[in-house]
């Protein structure tokens, strides 16, 4: 489990085929610092397990479920990367749970500079756009955010905002955002769990003849 409150920006070193994935090397010198093989270690929101390390960098196995699923599939040899290691026990929950389990990507549709800040417009797919509301919590790029705005529920295409302060902007990826980039979403477990029960709620049961 991670909070979203990222820790470094690591550099994919390597991306070599591996049977219908790929493997990924990153140099990420903090990530690495307590790591051992079989640690989880968010990548732009993707949970991937170490499979080897050395002095300042690691290395992860990505299937293709992943590639296809997430924006890692359109990364780069030199490309930078949110890092975030797992959260200790022990450790503040700074951000929100954030899973490290991307329920699907959404594009940069508009980039809004401030005096001191920036909003990011980005599209969101129809079946997530239930889970995501006004001043909510969301994952961009394994970035724990806060919601500034949503589009209506009927709109014909659904987006969300967030505003993204100096340190946001500074520490993580988010800003070197443009129109079109692709990004990761992680949506609220809270929410996806509500939407879950609902689908099990007492008519549905008793038009099931379980009740």
């Amino acid at each position: 489990m991670f909070t979203g409150i990222i820790e470094e920006r690591g550099v994919v070193t390597a991306i070599e085929p591996s049977g219908d994935g790929v493997r990924l090397t990153v140099r990420s010198p903090l990530a690495v610092s307590d790591a051992r093989r079989g640690d989880s270690i968010a990548i732009s929101g993707v949970c991937l397990t170490v499979t080897d390390q050395g002095e300042d960098w690691f290395t992860a196995d990505v299937m293709k479920q992943t590639l296809d699923m997430s924006s890692l599939g359109a990364f780069d040899v030199g490309a930078e990367v949110n890092v975030e290691r797992a959260l200790a026990a022990h450790a503040r929950l700074g951000g929100h749970i954030v899973q490290g389990h991307v329920d699907g990507t959404g594009s940069v549709i508009e980039v809004r500079p401030g005096a001191q800040w920036r909003v990011i417009r980005v599209s969101l797919p129809a079946d997530l756009a239930p889970l995501v509301v006004d001043k909510g919590s969301i994952s961009l790029q394994g970035v724990s955010l806060t919601v500034s705005a949503v589009s209506p529920a009927d709109a014909p295409e659904a987006w969300f905002e967030v505003s993204l302060i100096p340190e946001t902007l500074d520490k993580t990826t988010l800003g070197a955002l443009r129109p079109g980039d692709r990004v990761n979403l992680e949506t609220d477990i809270l929410a996806r769990h509500v939407q879950r029960l609902l689908d099990f709620r007492p008519d549905t049961i008793r038009e099931g003849g379980s009740a």
